[in-house]
């Protein structure tokens, strides 16, 4: 039997002090903007992390309802909506 890629814990954070709400969607979890809602630290970054196995993934944060690509991210890729993906190696 064929052993599974190993999967690396992959950290994604975001300053946004004054948001309500973030959350992260992409290819790894269907583009769902409900699927991973991040926790505010005392410093105002919203972080969180996930498991992923070796592979090329694209990420938008949703601030309140906003859409928009990582700032920290040097790696993004065009999308349909005439705007950037962020994307992340693992």
């Amino acid at each position: 039997m064929a052993k599974s890629p190993k999967k690396k814990r992959v950290t994604f954070s975001l300053a946004a002090p004054d948001a309500e709400q973030v959350c992260l969607a992409g290819t790894f979890n269907e583009w769902d903007p409900e699927a991973r809602v991040l926790k505010r630290n005392k410093a105002g970054a919203w972080t969180t992390w996930m498991s992923l196995a070796p592979g090329r993934y694209e990420y938008r944060f949703i601030v309140d309802g906003e859409w928009c690509a990582d700032p920290e991210c040097a790696d993004s890729e065009p999308n349909e909506f005439g705007s950037t993906n962020s994307v992340v190696e693992v």
